[in-house]
């Protein structure tokens, strides 16, 4: 067990090969925060360390990462607030001193290579399961398959033509993750193949789901996408490895509620009634949703 250095909202134990940060549960706690518990911080996930003034008699501690090799820096892309920063520890100014000591130490694990990008993801993604609901569809992820499944109340016409949609992460190339707290905030999978170039707009795209006022918050849909990233990154590391991709290439077949199945053929009724469905695609996607029961 190493040196501990505790600020607000977390305590750094400072290990021989990593940094070991807690995070504090708390109403005055980000929500990131106590989303994430605890992460494990290589040395050479860090490509430098500063210390510097805070806000109200405070010093800041921070840990650059090294880019490319946290897959939740690489999904935030540099969209997280300062306060939301999983890798600056906020200290009282008394303890500048204390913090100078640490800081320099952790220097002294750097070295030169570690400022050049990562080629592999050194800190630990969110473990999968995870899920959360955004705007128009609840987005889930097991670890290999990413799902969607749309809301009748938020969903467009375009979505739900579509239908339900599941991606395996071998058939990814990435994600885009547009924070909920700025206009216009989505989660869309980017896809190796796709037969037609993927709309512009999110809530066009059957490949993304949209945010909005309190729904995907930063804390449940941040997370969730770091974890898909890594799993794309370790199955591009695979299928570069074997030249062959290693997942099925079919989606599993999921048995759906009847109620469930019902009310979506009531919605598709409303659009082919609306004329946003031509007959061939209103009997096209209630074939499709009842050989699902």
């Amino acid at each position: 067990m190493g040196d501990v250095l505790a600020g607000f909202h977390a305590a750094w134990e400072f290990e021989s090969d990593s940094v070991l940060i807690r995070f504090e549960r708390g109403i005055r706690t980000p929500k990131l925060f106590q989303t994430l518990g605890e992460r494990r911080i290589p040395h050479e996930a860090i490509s430098a360390v500063t210390l510097s003034p805070g806000k109200r008699g405070t010093v800041i501690l921070h840990a650059v990462p090294r880019p490319g090799a946290d897959p939740l820096m690489e999904a935030a892309a540099g969209q997280l607030k300062e306060s939301c920063d999983p890798y600056r520890l906020v200290l009282p100014a008394e303890r500048e001193t204390l913090a100078e000591y640490y800081a320099d130490e952790l220097r002294a694990q750097i070295s030169a290579d570690d400022s050049e990008p990562a080629d592999r993801y050194l800190v630990t993604a969110p473990e999968a399961p995870l899920q959360f609901k955004a705007y128009d569809g609840k987005a889930s992820f097991d670890g290999k398959l990413v799902s969607f499944r749309w809301f009748w109340t938020g969903a467009s016409s375009a979505k739900w033509k579509a239908g339900d949609q599941s991606f395996l992460v071998t058939d990814l190339s990435g994600i885009e993750w547009r924070s909920p707290e700025v206009f216009e905030g989505h989660l869309r999978l980017l896809r190796r193949e796709t037969p037609v170039a993927q709309p512009a707009q999110a809530d066009q795209d059957p490949a993304a789901v949209v945010f909005g006022l309190g729904y995907g918050p930063v804390h449940e849909s941040l997370p969730f996408a770091a974890s898909v990233l890594a799993a794309v990154r370790a199955s591009s590391s695979a299928l570069n490895s074997d030249g062959v991709g290693t997942g099925a290439s079919a989606t599993p077949s999921v048995r759906r509620d009847p109620a469930d199945i019902a009310e979506r053929i009531r919605h598709l009724g409303e659009l082919h009634q609306a004329g946003l469905l031509t007959d061939d695609e209103f009997t096209m996607k209630k074939t499709e949703l009842l050989a699902e029961l």
